[in-house]
């Protein structure tokens, strides 16, 4: 597999298994077996009077989840370095941090940070200053988080009038799927390939104001699939709809999707997202293997992280 090294934003570096899957509610999980914490418990337009009535019809929904993680390889003993949580706070919330890893070389552990702000912002979702906007959420956690270090992060708030608002920083990405199609997803923010925008404990890294918000209106039945870059490394997004049509379950759903990417991530002669990506950036074999017919292959060893969303009535 092509094991990358995530870098920091300037100048450092970012470069089976253990794995958990259950449905997690008003909990926050993360690897080094934090305890479970409670959460204590953007506005939209002005609407006209006709769609603000539309809008009191619909039904009000939320979130059914699943999730699953699968550490690196050579990180099963300390559980990996993404660290997540969901909420039932309103409709949901759901989160995934992911700890820079270059952090090691200066002898900094990657998940204190990711781990310190999915704490940080599962504190924070009923906040009144929070006032359920990502961005501000994103800014909260970030500015409480002490520890050294630095992650990509996306935060998932879905509002009960079906409402989701998205805040994104860096790789972590999110897909909404409707009737076997996918009809929303997030696009990746980096300085350059393999060092993506990042909340850091330093001056360099990125702020909430970097951000890419969105908002998406979700239907009951919607399903959504939140994960850390080692899902979206390892897996195109046909085979993340092909895998969800064969799953009823949340929980299954998730662990279907971590495996597969495991799976991908493991083995050298697989055509993935992360290589395809490589080679257009050019990266690539030398040219003398070029004319042999080979290209660079393989899937992207990472942790995986990976949280599936139903959108049920409530």
């Amino acid at each position: 597999g092509g094991e990358s090294k995530r870098e920091m934003a300037t100048p450092i570096f970012k470069p089976s298994t253990i794995s958990h899957s259950h449905r997690l509610f008003d909990s926050l999980f993360s690897h080094n077996k934090l305890p479970n914490q409670l959460p204590i418990p953007k506005k939209r337009p002005p609407f006209s009077s006709a769609s603000s009535e539309f809008n009191s019809l619909r039904p009000e929904v939320s979130f059914c989840v699943g999730t699953h993680i699968i550490p690196h390889p050579k990180k099963v003993d300390k559980g990996g370095e993404d660290a997540f949580f969901v909420s039932t706070y309103n409709g949901g919330v759901i989160a995934v941090a992911d700890g820079v890893s270059g952090w090691a070389e200066q002898n900094v552990d990657p998940a204190l940070f990711s781990q310190e702000l999915m704490a940080n912002a599962s504190c924070l979702v009923g906040d009144d200053e929070v006032n359920y906007d990502p961005r501000i959420l994103l800014r909260k956690a970030h500015a409480a988080t002490s520890s050294i270090g630095s992650a990509t992060v996306i935060i998932a708030m879905l509002e009960r009038n079906g409402i989701l608002k998205v805040a994104n920083v860096g790789d972590c990405g999110l897909r909404v799927i409707r009737k076997g199609q996918m009809i929303f997803g997030t696009s990746p923010q980096e300085h350059y390939f393999d060092c993506p925008y990042q909340l850091s404990s330093e001056v360099v890294g990125q702020t909430y104001l970097d951000a890419t918000v969105c908002s998406v209106e979700l239907m009951e039945g919607d399903t959504i699939v939140m994960g850390s870059d080692g899902l979206f490394d390892n897996i195109f997004d046909h085979e993340i709809v092909s895998t969800m049509t064969r799953y009823s379950d949340v929980a299954e759903a998730a662990k279907a999707l971590s495996n597969l990417a495991h799976n991908h991530s493991v083995d050298s002669n697989f055509d993935s997202p992360y290589s395809s990506e490589a080679r257009t950036r050019g990266y690539d074999v030398p040219w003398w293997k070029k004319i042999l017919g080979m290209k660079l292959t393989g899937g992207k060893l990472d942790d995986i992280t990976v949280i599936v969303g139903q959108v049920v009535s409530s």
